[in-house]
């Protein structure tokens, strides 16, 4: 799964960072790397862990909580 979060406020408005890595639904925590950014976060790396809180097949939702480690320069 690849996840590219925006920023749009604050300190980091404009910037964003990507994140790369195998994603299960029924998988309570997933590791995903930082594998770049943009803005501020250009050249960044690192790691997310997504833990999920919610998980509805009827409704087809996941609902993750992502903890991000980055460095950037």
């Amino acid at each position: 799964m690849v996840y590219n979060l925006g920023f749009t406020h604050g300190e980091y408005n404009g910037s964003s960072l990507c994140l790369l890595g195998p994603i299960s639904p029924t998988s309570t925590v997933n590791e995903m790397a930082v594998v770049g950014g943009t803005g501020v976060f250009r050249f960044a790396s690192g790691y997310a862990v997504a833990k999920r809180i919610v998980l509805d097949f009827k409704a087809l939702l996941v609902v993750r909580e992502l903890n991000v480690y980055v460095s950037h320069y």
